[in-house]
């Protein structure tokens, strides 16, 4: 049975409620490291868990995401990097179309392939607009996409793709600077891109630290999605819940303020 995951998320954005989801890589966990970030990430109340890499090198796609599901009732996203990784084990899947490059396998092509086991599928299927942002070195998703990222300092490139997207009929836009970024999506593109589209707006890619959650979120963000930090360090979930808790709160009171 189909979940109504879009539903949720997009009337949790119209209300200024913040979420935080974690991005685990297949490819970095065994059972054994991912029950303690299942644990904490239940304690905290994370909102959903990303799934997905730029590689597969170990087939335990399956066995990671039905854990998941058996110990939480938080929802699990395909994040996919390639076709080799759609699983019907999931929710529901970011059909990403990677509108900031110019690769028509990375647009369309990959989609095509994947679309008879997509139709025939259990999972969600959520169309997002995806963009890559040059985050200060190359990093494994511009490598393997084979495109050049938007320029971290383009603001108005950005705002252009992502209002592209929207009007292409994109239910989301996910802006990334790619796993182990040096730098995140600057706060003005975030802020720019959220003011000219109307679509939940995904923040990924270099968010290290509570602050600069927090920061993301100020900015517009109404998803915050962190991978690489909380494989190094699993006691930030519970300190980036705590922002999104807290920003979420401070947008109601202003909101409250006015009225």
């Amino acid at each position: 049975m189909k979940k109504n995951l879009y539903t949720q998320l997009l009337a949790d954005t119209l209300a200024g409620k913040k979420s935080f989801a974690i991005l685990i890589d297949p490819d970095k966990y065994s059972l054994d490291s991912l029950s303690a970030v299942v644990q904490l990430a239940v304690n905290a109340g994370v909102d959903y868990f990303f799934f997905g890499g730029s590689l597969l090198m170990r087939d335990n796609q399956s066995r990671l995401i039905n854990y998941i599901k058996e110990n939480t009732g938080i929802p699990v996203v395909l994040f996919p990097g390639n076709n080799m990784q759609l699983n019907n084990d999931a929710d529901s899947i970011l059909l990403l179309s990677l509108i900031s490059g110019r690769n028509p396998d990375m647009l369309i092509g990959r989609h095509v392939i994947a679309a008879p086991y997509l139709k025939a599928s259990n999972l969600e299927i959520l169309p997002t607009g995806y963009l890559l942002i040059e985050c200060g070195h190359a990093t494994a998703v511009t490598y393997m996409s084979n495109t050049t990222p938007i320029p971290a300092q383009k603001d108005d490139i950005a705002v252009c793709t992502a209002m592209a997207g929207e009007m292409l009929g994109m239910k989301l836009i996910y802006m990334d600077a790619g796993s182990g970024a040096a730098n995140p999506v600057p706060g003005s593109m975030i802020t720019k891109v959220k003011g000219s589209i109307g679509l939940p707006l995904i923040i990924g890619g270099g968010i290290t630290s509570p602050d600069l959650a927090r920061e993301a979120f100020d900015a517009g963000a109404d998803v915050v999605v962190v991978g690489n930090a909380i494989e190094h360090d699993p006691g930030l979930i519970s300190r980036i819940a705590a922002v999104r808790e807290n920003v979420t709160r401070d947008h109601h009171k202003i909101v409250n303020r006015k009225f």
